[in-house]
């Protein structure tokens, strides 16, 4: 533990080679010349320089993206994504388990058949609890990603929301522009002077060449110029909102995913919670006149909050470092930025741990890909204390409430 932490640390702040070729410079002028000189003050006074900058914490690992060489990479995306995944499924598995608890602990039905499919319902949750997660990954893939090919394709989705898409097009001048379309299946007819738009997002005017036009010469001519029989692909722009069936390989899939894997064990978690409550204050509170639902809502629920928030705790430190779901789901680590929306590509920070903890070792550079992970692992401990430090918080004020 203490290795992986002192490596991390290096992660924040990778020595630089021009620092380090500096300061083996200075030793050697040092030991050349007089200790109590100017020269050798001056030396002295930069040596110190150097190793203080070399002290400090350099942040923008925390905002990097991944890159081939270890000493500029940095986790930005990951952490982005993690943090997207995670909030998403704690907005899914917390009223989704805690329902299903409720339902099945204190709405137990009467009829014969219906009490035989609750038993059934209760073993099945048993069960799955036991079940390994990248199971819950095959899955995700097939019911959240793909939906069993029901709607299309990622790719080519049987609906889409809040997308618009564009053709791309390389001019004879080796310059990229798009001209807007409405759907994904268009291909637009080139003629001359249409409006395209640039990948800053200016207009400009496009020059179409037909078989029998003159090819033009000019840089600034071919920088607009197309032939009619061009040929572009597709680009879609999402919109914060967007939404789209199936949901392939995005962040909402990735949430349901990890849904699954802890659901279960919220579940249980919430059933021993609400079993700790006394009956009788289920019985108080029918005697008063309240309904079922009146005396959950106001009694048995608030009673068993603090035994349901220690079992969402629970749930999230396993969902927060998965990485087997998730690797079926995005399988993605060399990301340039986060996640903008729901319906956006990711990566997680034990996606990005395992890639870099099993890239070679270089024995000539002191600097690997292996300090990257530890640097990752500190950072997701962290973001673990985060998230549970909140919940334990939550868990607090019940209790004081309820006394």
């Amino acid at each position: 533990m203490l290795s992986i932490f002192y490596q991390g640390m290096l992660a924040f702040n990778p020595p630089q080679d021009e620092i380090v070729a500096e300061l083996s410079e200075i030793k050697s002028k040092l030991a050349n010349v007089a200790a109590d000189s100017s020269d050798a003050q001056d030396l002295t006074v930069r040596q110190l320089e150097l190793r203080e900058l070399q002290e400090t914490i350099d942040k923008s690992f925390l905002s990097k993206p991944p890159a081939p060489s270890a000493r500029e990479a940095g986790i930005g995306p990951a952490l982005m994504g993690s943090i997207w995944v995670c909030a998403g499924c704690t907005a899914f598995f917390l009223p989704l388990g805690v329902g299903t608890a409720i339902f099945l602990e204190e709405f137990k039905p009467r009829n014969k058949f219906l009490r035989w499919l609750s038993d059934m319902l209760q073993l099945n949750i048993n069960n799955l609890a036991g079940v390994p997660s990248i199971v819950y990954g095959i899955l995700g893939m097939t019911v959240f990603a793909t939906m069993f090919g029901l709607f299309g394709s990622p790719n080519e989705p049987f609906f889409e929301l809040g997308t618009k898409f564009k053709r791309q097009y390389v001019t004879e001048g080796m310059q990229v522009v798009f001209v807007p379309v409405a759907d994904r299946d268009e291909t637009p007819t080139l003629v001359d002077g249409m409006t395209a738009l640039k990948s800053d997002g200016s207009e400009v005017k496009l020059n179409i060449i037909g078989d029998d036009d003159d090819f033009p010469e000019d840089d600034a001519t071919l920088a607009v110029s197309l032939f009619s029989d061009s040929d572009g692909g597709v680009v879609a722009e999402n919109a914060w909102y967007s939404f789209r069936l199936p949901f392939g390989r995005s962040v909402l899939a990735a949430s349901m995913t990890l849904m699954l894997v802890i659901l279960p064990v919220v579940i249980i978690s919430t059933q021993e919670a609400l079993r700790a409550v006394p009956m009788s204050l289920r019985q108080g509170a029918q005697g008063l006149g309240c309904t079922p639902w009146q005396t959950v809502r106001n009694v048995t629920l608030p009673a068993a909050i603090p035994g349901i928030m220690t079992g969402c705790i629970l749930s999230m430190s396993r969902a927060i470092g998965e990485a087997a779901p998730i690797l079926m789901i995005s399988g993605i680590v060399a990301i340039s930025m986060g996640p903008q929306h729901l319906m956006d590509d990711f990566s997680i920070l034990p996606l990005q741990i395992y890639y870099w903890a099993g890239q070679p070792v270089n024995d000539a550079d002191p600097f690997n890909f292996q300090h990257v992970a530890a640097g990752a692992i500190i950072v997701l401990l962290l973001v673990l204390f985060a998230f549970n430090s909140v919940a334990i918080v939550l868990r607090q004020i019940a209790q004081k409430r309820l006394s």
